[in-house]
Formats: structure tokens, sequence, C-alpha cells
């Protein structure tokens, strides 16, 4: 049961629609625009705040999160190092064993096909079964 004087909770899609709205320029219409690219790509998504306010989505997993900068927006995605990526729309962290990441500054245009893609293949990836670790 709830106390009166508690604060209702705020689901995450309302905190990650909050974000957008907070931001009120080109980095708002740009998260929102690759938050629709990610529904329509896996309509099954789930939308989650995490880490202090990081819109994350996820099915079966973490597939990306969306975090805004003064100069970007970054989509990083949690097994990025693993997913082929034949556009080529990884331009960050490319340097680590795991995640990859798609900055994205202020004009720039993600290729929605493409995106949309990489957001389908991620949730498969997560779908697929694990590889059991080799025994020490």
């Amino acid at each position: 049961m709830k106390h009166p004087d508690e604060a209702p909770t705020v689901s995450a899609s309302e905190r990650i629609s909050q974000r957008i709205e907070e931001l009120g320029d080109w980095r708002g219409a740009t998260l929102a625009r690759m938050r629709r690219l990610i529904h329509d790509a896996d309509p099954a998504v789930v939308e989650e705040w995490k880490w202090r306010g990081t819109p994350v989505w996820s099915h079966g997993g973490i597939l990306c999160t969306g975090e805004s900068y003064q100069k970007v927006v970054k989509l990083t995605f949690a097994k990025g190092a693993s997913l082929e990526d034949p556009a080529q729309l990884f331009n960050a962290s490319l340097d680590g064993n795991v995640r990859r990441a798609i900055d994205i500054a202020e004009g720039e245009e993600v290729d929605a096909a493409a995106f949309r893609a990489l957001i389908g293949a991620a949730v498969a990836l997560n779908a697929a079964p694990r590889k059991a670790k080799p025994s020490k």
C-alpha cells in the first residue's frame, strides 16, 4: 500500500518522454526519432530507465542505451562488437571488445532501414543460445 505522501511512480517510458521534452532541441528530436525506429524494428522492446537517468531499450537483455551530450546523441549497443554492421553505422567505441556506439551530431541522419536492421540483429543475438564457457 502506498503512503499518501509518496509521489506517483513514473514509468520508464514516461521518463524517456520527459527527457526528450526537456532536451527541447535537435538532441530531443534525434532521440525521439531513434526511439521510434527502435519500436518500429521491435514492437516488443522494453523501455527502461537505468543508471540515474539513462534511457535503455531491452529485449531478452539490453539492446542499446540512448544518451544525450552537448554535441552528440549516443546510442550504445551492449553487444555491438558481435553485430554485423554492413552500413557501418557504428562510429564510436570501436576499439572495445563488447560495445559499439553510434554518435549522431546535429544535422546528421542515420539510415533508418540500416538502423532497424541493427536493432533486429541485436534482438536476435540476445535470443540466441549462449555458448558455454570453456572449463579451465
